[in-house]
């Protein structure tokens, strides 16, 4: 599917939520919605932010990119395809793009994805209807994401296979960071441990503390708005026989999550899975330390499942569940399919083991 197509489908999924809300127009400010919209663009300049320098307006009978004249040409020429016009607005006069909004609804409703009060006007969110259909990939889409899948798992490789006990967790998180960036990826998440953090945080934002025996690194590597979620590990020397029982454990614990991942399953029942998992490997409390993964896509975690989260699971969507306990922790980025989970992060030259039919990855060990 070309991007002028994808473009077409996706405007027509917009264009059915305006029918369905009553409303006049659709307003994307995210980045996430942004790279949806237009099939993989890029709206980021501050990776950090939620919403980047250009929007995305759907009507009935247009879709327009929301800018200012600091970016605009550089957005046409190189993230935004074919199917769209462009309101450019001076860069001292933001305003004049709300005052272009309230003339293009004339009155009627707005939904936006960061619903806000426009010139005494308040925007509506996005009905749940249109999430789910995001998260629903196209065969395009699911084409862009196995190729960041790939390229992921190289960089992960690569970082970890480079990296030697004396770095800092700060110096494995640069050289992670790098390996992204080489390879066109955003590095819009990156932990990293020594033998200490490691299993003393789940959120191991990196310091300048000495790796020592042990390395985590932990990626939400993004390109054309996709996220790939990914967790590997090495050991600077043999791995103990505790070590080894708690990673052979957590394996467990993973493949019965996924088992669990069926169309026509929600979520809650892959939480529900995992939860008897731990318990049966002795860990009932570990569920509570850290949540489980989800549903992903254009965000690291669209959906974190959850003893209560009702959402189906539909074949074309995408997961990243990452358990964890005792400084161990696994994950990878899962496309389901018709012949169930394929695993886009997967790296054939790391070392694994087969799990209920799946080549999990190990602790890489390092003599």
């Amino acid at each position: 599917m070309s991007r002028a197509a994808e473009v077409s489908g996706k405007l027509a999924l917009l264009r059915a939520a305006l029918a369905e809300a009553g409303a006049q127009a659709i307003r994307l400010r995210g980045t996430d919605w942004f790279a949806w919209a237009t099939a993989g663009g890029d709206s980021s300049v501050l990776l950090a932010a939620d919403c980047g320098v250009a929007e995305v307006l759907v009507t009935r009978d247009d879709a327009v990119i929301l800018t200012d004249a600091i970016d605009a040409e550089r957005l046409r020429l190189e993230q935004v395809p074919p199917g769209f016009t462009f309101h450019i607005a001076p860069w001292a006069e933001t305003e004049l793009r709300d005052t272009y909004v309230l003339g293009v609804a004339n009155g009627g409703i707005v939904l936006s994805d960061h619903p806000r009060l426009s010139n005494g006007t308040s925007e509506q969110p996005l009905p749940a209807s249109l999430r789910l259909r995001r998260m629903v990939l196209l065969p395009s889409e699911q084409e862009r994401y196995r190729a960041l899948g790939v390229d992921a798992a190289r960089a992960m490789s690569e970082t970890l296979r480079a990296a030697r006990p004396e770095w800092t967790e700060l110096e494995l998180a640069a050289a992670g960071a790098a390996a992204l960036w080489q390879r066109g990826i955003q590095p819009a998440l990156v932990l990293a441990a020594g033998a200490r953090r490691g299993p003393a945080f789940r959120h191991p934002v990196p310091t300048t503390e000495p790796l020592g025996a042990r390395a985590l690194l932990v990626f939400g590597a993004r390109r054309h708005g996709l996220v790939a979620n990914l967790s590997r590990g090495v050991a600077f020397g043999t791995l103990t026989d505790d070590e080894r029982n708690a990673q052979a454990d957590l394996l467990q614990v993973e493949a019965t999550g996924l088992d669990a991942v069926r169309p026509g399953q929600s979520l809650a029942a892959v939480y529900h899975a995992l939860e008897a998992a731990y318990r049966h490997v002795n860990r009932p409390d570990a569920i509570r330390e850290h949540h489980q993964g989800g549903i992903t896509g254009y965000q690291a975690r669209e959906i974190v499942a959850s003893p209560s989260t009702a959402t189906g699971i539909e074949t074309g969507m995408a997961f990243a569940f990452n358990p964890g306990f005792a400084g161990m922790k696994v994950e990878d980025t899962f496309l389901l399919g018709a012949n169930g989970l394929d695993n886009l992060t997967l790296d054939p030259d790391w070392p694994a083991t087969t799990i209920q039919g799946r080549a999990r990855p190990v602790w890489l060990e390092v003599a």
